[in-house]
């Protein structure tokens, strides 16, 4: 899961409810700094992971922001602070997309309004092309942010089958701790074990945090996006087929979706491809001021 560098918002941001025609959402929003109607700042729509939320984009607010544009991150339907339905059929695909084109249509597309540039990281990639497919007329742009052509890899569908199981004979709070304990390593002679967390030297907050997220996530949207992670066909020639800019970005390495896979997705879409050095599957939290000049710089000649 990604890790936020940090949790406070930035002076330029500030944390709502944007109501839409499926509903309220919880976002992060720098918005138009004053400006309205045709002079107004360009809007990027950011679509999180599997398991993640809003703040994991939270280190691109301030360098997108300053670079011009309005920039909106979201938490999906079930997702952290937006809650919803106790039903896997509410989180099919094609829900979760149209859930991204009434944002859209919320934050001005449409009907004559000025198109949003759409983000989806991971999990949010597929969702995100999967809202582009229903039409692209809302969109001027599509980056997937470390998300591939279809399933995750062979290992990271057996991390997958595994939370899928323990989701259906433990709780939340349980199968979280049975994360944690997963994730420890033994520890100097004499000491106790630590978490990678713990390790790489995470604040205590973003940790707490962390938690605090996972436990408020509806766990059929986990079992249903899973189950897509898992499944999703390759759609890349379909999405080519749209008169649509397209960007992929990701870090060096990638266990979900190999890089040499991303670089083959690039190609197939005649993609803007961009690999932020140092990296692996957040570049967004992980080198966010590196990242949001490579959005940034897209966006820009999208823009014109």
């Amino acid at each position: 899961m990604s890790r936020p560098p940090f949790l406070t918002l930035p002076p330029c941001a500030r944390a709502y409810r944007l109501a839409t025609e499926r509903g309220e959402f919880a976002v992060h929003d720098t918005g138009d700094g004053g400006a309205a109607g045709p002079g107004a700042r360009p809007v990027a729509l950011l679509l999180p992971g599997f398991t993640g939320s809003k703040e994991d984009f939270i280190g691109l607010l301030e360098p997108l922001d300053a670079a011009g544009f309005r920039v909106v991150a979201v938490d999906g339907r079930g997702q952290f602070e937006s809650g919803g339905p106790r039903a896997e059929a509410a989180y099919a695909q094609e829900e979760l997309a149209r859930d991204v084109r009434a944002l859209a249509a919320a934050l001005g597309a449409g009907a004559g309004g000025r198109p949003v540039h759409l983000l989806g990281h991971s999990l949010g990639g597929l969702v995100a092309r999967a809202a582009v497919l229903l039409g692209p007329e809302p969109f001027a742009s599509l980056t997937v942010l470390s998300s591939g052509p279809g399933a995750v890899s062979a290992s990271q569908q057996h991390r997958v089958e595994l939370l899928l199981g323990a989701l259906s004979s433990m709780g939340m709070a349980q199968v979280w701790e049975a994360m944690r304990a997963l994730d420890q390593s033994p520890g100097a002679a004499g000491q106790a074990p630590y978490s990678e967390a713990e390790a790489a030297g995470t604040p205590a907050e973003v940790e707490e945090f962390l938690r605090r997220r996972w436990l408020s996530t509806v766990p059929e949207q986990l079992v249903a996006t899973g189950r897509q992670l898992r499944e999703e066909p390759d759609r890349v020639t379909e999405l080519a087929g749209l008169a649509l800019p397209f960007h992929v970005v990701s870090g060096a390495e990638d266990d979900a979706w190999p890089v040499p896979q991303l670089d083959a997705m690039a190609r197939r879409l005649g993609a803007r491809r961009t690999v932020v050095p140092g990296t692996g599957h957040s570049p967004n939290a992980e080198r966010p001021g590196e990242t949001a000049r490579a959005l940034a710089g897209f966006w820009r000649t999208v823009s014109g």
